[in-house]
């Protein structure tokens, strides 16, 4: 399908809504029955009918298509948040005495997930270095079940070779799951290089406005349909018709968004990379980075985000720097119009929690700026460093 199609025109069939451009929010929980047998065989049917909105409901179908086109997967689920996709998808593979091998240093919950979590349940997780393959394939266990990726990983953008790894599983009989919120379906594809079920926090560039949260798992029909019948009625982490309403306003403009995301960051970047108090820039397009081939070979574009190690070891100064931004907001999430960082400082000196992290890293996102602007905004604040 091409992209234009499955943006503007997949699953919405505008003569069932008075020819309406942009899809109704169907904001209801119930679907009538006009009849007992009508209403016997919804039942037997729920993952295939609009019965009761915790199950299906058309506005939230709609992204699902579009999603699922997207990723070149046979269906999709949506869910409320990321992480609850990521949950789902993960807790649907797995079984007491189970393992599971985690690319280390994911997504903060998607850790406290395969740390805390799972363990309490009796699966066993082993975290890995993703940088090499072949420690997926060290760390498998007779009773290992599932194989986690996160490409690139959270913060430190770390890849992991995906083909290699799905290789792994494949020939050990386990199961294949990678975030692929970093990349979007634009830039990066993992079910075409043999992943079983791709998740994204849609939350992130999908909805593109910092205004909506979700989260989806895309594969095969009869994975999708196994979650649906489990975890995704059971445990009732649903999306709203009308979050998905503005996700599917979100991925009208995800290209035009991408690319300028895109192209301004290689920009913000090459400034930074030049500036002698950045000690050190973490993006898998940069290249000097070890993987650079492999970013190169598996996606098709850098996106917004990148980390970088100022050449301090003030604390103080870090904090002056991310005070002194003007244009850069500081907050948790990424993948809006607005640009944003978050320094690991943040979470020194806080009494509960500090971060495995070296203080002078400070993650950014690179929203739809101009470029140039943003660029002053970090040349005077690295004259405070």
């Amino acid at each position: 399908m091409e992209l234009s199609y499955i943006l503007n025109e997949l699953g919405e069939d505008r003569e069932l809504y008075f020819n309406a451009v942009a899809p109704p929010i169907i904001q209801t929980s119930n679907f009538a029955c006009r009849t007992v047998a009508e209403m016997r065989e919804m039942l037997k049917n729920e993952s295939d009918v609009y019965f009761y909105t915790r199950g299906n409901n058309p506005t939230i179908t709609i992204l699902e298509k579009k999603m699922a086109a997207l990723e070149g997967a046979e269906h999709a689920i949506a869910f409320g948040s990321g992480i609850a996709a990521v949950s789902a998808a993960v807790l649907s593979q797995v079984k007491a005495g189970d393992h599971v091998v985690c690319v280390k240093k994911p997504y903060s919950w998607t850790n406290t997930l395969m740390k805390s979590f799972l363990p309490r349940f009796g699966v066993e997780v082993t975290m890995v270095d993703g940088t090499d393959a072949s420690n997926y394939k060290n760390a498998l266990k007779p009773n290992t079940t599932l194989l986690y990726l996160e490409s690139p990983n959270s913060f430190t953008f770390e890849l992991q070779d995906i083909e290699a790894i799905v290789a792994i599983a494949r020939a050990h009989n386990c199961t294949t799951i990678i975030d692929n919120s970093f990349a979007t379906p634009l830039y990066q594809n993992p079910l075409a290089m043999g992943v079983d079920l791709v998740v994204h926090s849609c939350t992130k560039y999908i909805g593109g406005h910092s205004d909506v949260m979700g989260g989806i798992i895309c594969g095969k029909y009869e994975t999708i349909n196994k979650i649906f019948v489990q975890e995704y009625m059971t445990l009732g982490a649903i999306l709203d018709p009308h979050a998905a309403w503005l996700l599917i306003r979100g991925l009208r403009t995800l290209p035009v968004r991408m690319e300028r995301i895109a192209a301004s960051t290689r920009k913000v970047v090459d400034f930074l990379s030049q500036h002698p108090k950045v000690e050190k820039i973490l993006s898998p397009f940069v290249e000097n980075n070890p993987q650079y081939e492999l970013a190169q070979k598996q996606m098709r574009s850098n996106t917004g985000q990148f980390t970088i190690t100022l050449k301090t070891d003030d604390i103080a100064k870090i904090d002056m720097f991310c005070d002194g931004l003007k244009h850069f907001l500081m907050a948790a999430s990424w993948g809006g119009h607005e640009s944003l960082i978050y320094p690991v400082a943040a979470s020194y000196n806080t009494g509960n929690y500090k971060s495995s992290l070296p203080f002078n890293m400070i993650r950014f996102f690179i929203g739809l700026e101009d470029p140039d602007y943003l660029i002053k905004d970090l040349d005077q604040a690295l004259q405070k460093v």
